[in-house]
């Protein structure tokens, strides 16, 4: 079976190594940048199963680069972890908006991050799953204009196939498939995030907006319920 590869954007040098022998101990292939510009050839050039980013980099920063890589067309949904030592909330919900799947502060268990990185990785194969003759468990779900199909992770506004990010699909398709059920907040993480995350209702109040905006008047769909959390209009 052929190795997961990991994009790893990193200056310091001492970090990057140490990630780097971590990834390559769990089984992963990893390539590495020391600045912005040198990843986005190197997501060119060989495009990874995730990118690992730090947020401080010294010309193109982080949160730049995340946003070039969600405005690349087919490679929009790649997932992305953010590694960096910005860890206010305000910090982690500007990543979090700007495209990111998951956010890690420094100092860091590399162990945990290890564990962080399989989780998301194994959210998009969740998300992702292969064409089958069984629609019945993943139905491809049609309102309107909008249309989510679950076996080739793509959601159509018209004729538009829409970019979104892993996180983004599966908030989407969680409240499409339940039509008129409203989640909380905390629901909404536990299911498209895992039981292990750590994440503030605000950044999936954040994840929503972005969603939102990207559907343009199909984002109308999604219904904040005051005091609760979303639902899916009926």
């Amino acid at each position: 079976m052929e190795r997961q590869h990991i994009l790893i954007v990193e200056d310091d040098e001492d970090i990057q190594q140490l990630v780097a022998y971590n990834l390559i101990k769990a089984g992963f292939s990893v390539a590495c940048a020391d600045n912005g510009n040198q990843a986005l050839e190197k997501f060119g050039a060989e495009p990874p199963d995730l990118v690992l980013l730090d947020l401080m980099l010294p010309g193109l920063g982080g949160l730049e680069v995340c946003r070039m890589i969600r405005r690349d067309g087919a490679a929009a949904a790649t997932p992305i972890v953010m590694l960096t030592a910005k860890g206010e909330e305000n910090d982690i919900v500007q990543g979090l908006e700007a495209g990111a799947d998951d956010y890690i502060t420094k100092p860091f268990s590399p162990k945990v991050l290890v564990a962080r990185i399989k989780a998301v990785l194994r959210r998009r194969q969740e998300a992702d799953p292969p064409p089958t003759a069984d629609e019945g468990a993943h139905p491809v779900i049609r309102c309107n204009d909008l249309t989510i199909d679950p076996a080739r992770r793509e959601v159509r506004l018209g004729n538009n196939i829409l970019n979104l990010t892993v996180t983004e699909f599966n908030i989407l398709y969680f409240l499409a498939a339940r039509p008129g059920w409203v989640f909380t907040r905390q629901q909404i993480i536990d299911h498209v995030r895992g039981y292990d995350f750590t994440i503030t209702p605000r950044a999936v109040d954040v994840q929503v907006f972005g969603l939102r905006k990207k559907l343009g008047p199909a984002g109308d769909l999604i219904e904040t319920v005051r005091g609760i959390g979303y639902r899916y209009r009926e």
